[in-house]
């Protein structure tokens, strides 16, 4: 394809987009299986137009991968409703980990003993397709900071948590093929790539993004808008504290999700300080009176002459996270060939959904007062995507020999195309069907009362 063509196509998706979201509420696809189908049509799949190659172009998209899993964790980290408590955040907290290490173990095992995998590239592919997605997935995330749904926010946090805690994986399945130093009976690993790596990536990011929210602020009280200061700072965060994680050894995915959840966590903190401030000096008044017995929770939302730079940079962030959807899911579906559809692949892809996510959720939330409602639709909404790709790129990076490289991006690219086709299809029924027999009721620790609610 040309260059005009791509602007012909890229112009064209954006104006049907832009113009039909109404139309795409209402019907049963999602715009990521729209911009799949486009990629499918145009790529070596049906016409041959093009055909992007991973392998050959695996720098440029671990970069673009990279941007956009940033992005996305920055979005999800300010939508966070509630401040970090065990009891609330116990649920993710326990995918992240216990479920996150149990599918590895059983995608390595699959791949070992049923692909021919060795173990060292099992345990790598398992590492690759474990995420959740942070990008793919917004049809079953907090779609904004007030959400107080359990299983939004189960899901969001999940996502923006294990983008992080994958890594350390993806270096044991990378030493395990002698592409890493893993260190006498792994101690190097255990110490450096899962100790270090973790405290330091969520320390780097709770003190950048708290120290942001309180020099913000202290210097931005004029009761202006500050929507493209906001957006320079949400950025500069991002790059800040990935940039610093990522040169002490840190995992930067994880400390930007934390520097996003410290910052939106400590502004909504001085926010309330300030209206009990206010209210304090005015408790002659019964409005005044009702002020300062406000529901803490309320303050989701803050005044408007509040410097909120988490919640307005938010807007640009969304953009740029639905932009770059649009570009790599297309960039999926032109890197397919009908003989990508093997089935070893497909195989793997149903094991992944069917089998190894519903068991590592139900394993893991174990012993939590989780509704078995909530287990059941967070054990299949495990949307698999952009993550995906940036792992398996950075992998190629670092020394994956070209044969395993070509296996590993078909195995991946057909878990990535069949997870936005069976999760999008069954997202609106799913979710619909989920809300109509819901109660309305506020967050409660681990998913409220037991039973399923």
């Amino acid at each position: 394809m040309t260059n005009a063509q791509w602007f012909v196509l890229i112009g064209g998706l954006l104006l049907v987009r832009g113009l039909t979201p109404s139309v795409l509420k209402r019907s049963p696809f999602t715009a990521a299986m729209i911009y799949l189908a486009v990629g499918l049509l145009v790529g070596p799949s049906v016409l041959n137009l093009f055909h992007f190659n991973p392998l050959k172009e695996s720098a440029l998209l671990e970069v673009l991968t990279e941007v956009a899993v940033l992005i996305s964790l920055f979005s999800a980290g300010v939508k966070m409703p509630v401040p970090f408590s065990f009891s609330h955040w116990r649920a993710p907290i326990l995918l992240a980990t216990v479920s996150m290490s149990i599918t590895v173990a059983l995608v390595a095992a699959f791949a070992y003993y049923v692909l021919g995998l060795p173990l060292g590239a099992g345990v790598l592919l398992g590492a690759i397709v474990a995420p959740t997605d942070p990008v793919l997935a917004t049809d079953v995330q907090s779609r904004h900071p007030g959400d107080r749904d359990q299983l939004r926010f189960t899901l969001t946090c999940e996502a923006g948590m294990n983008d992080g805690s994958a890594f350390p994986f993806v270096m044991l399945g990378l030493g395990l093929l002698g592409l890493h130093e893993l260190g006498d009976t792994n101690l190097r690993w255990a110490l450096v790539d899962v100790l270090w790596a973790t405290v330091g990536g969520i320390a780097v990011g709770i003190v950048a993004g708290v120290l942001l929210a309180r020099l913000g602020w202290k210097l931005r009280r004029v009761p202006h808008q500050h929507e493209l200061m906001d957006d320079f700072l949400g950025l500069g965060l991002i790059g800040l504290v990935y940039g610093v994680s990522v040169m002490i050894n840190a995992w930067g995915f994880l400390a930007v999700f934390a520097a996003a959840v410290a910052l939106r966590q400590t502004e909504l903190k001085l926010a309330r300080a300030a209206q009990q401030a206010s209210s304090a000096q005015q408790a002659s008044t019964a409005l005044s009176t009702a002020t300062a017995q406000m529901d803490p929770s309320s303050l989701d939302s803050a005044p408007e002459s509040a410097p909120m730079v988490s919640q307005g940079s938010l807007v640009f962030k969304e953009h740029l996270e639905r932009l770059s959807e649009v570009m790599l899911v297309l960039l999926v579906g032109g890197s397919l060939f009908l003989n990508s559809w093997s089935w070893a692949a497909v195989g793997l892809a149903l094991f992944v959904f069917l089998v190894a996510r519903p068991v590592s959720v139900f394993l893991g939330l174990l012993g939590t007062r989780t509704t078995w409602r909530i287990r059941g639709m967070v054990g299949w909404f495990g949307v698999r995507g952009i993550g995906s790709l940036y792992y398996l790129m950075y992998a190629i990076q670092h020394g994956l020999p070209e044969a395993l490289a070509l296996e590993l991006i078909q195995l991946t690219l057909i878990v990535v195309t069949l997870s936005i086709l069976l999760h999008g299809i069954s997202v609106k029924p799913l979710m619909a069907h989920f809300w109509k027999r819901k109660t309305p009721s506020m967050m409660a620790p681990e998913g409220g009362a037991k039973g399923d609610g």
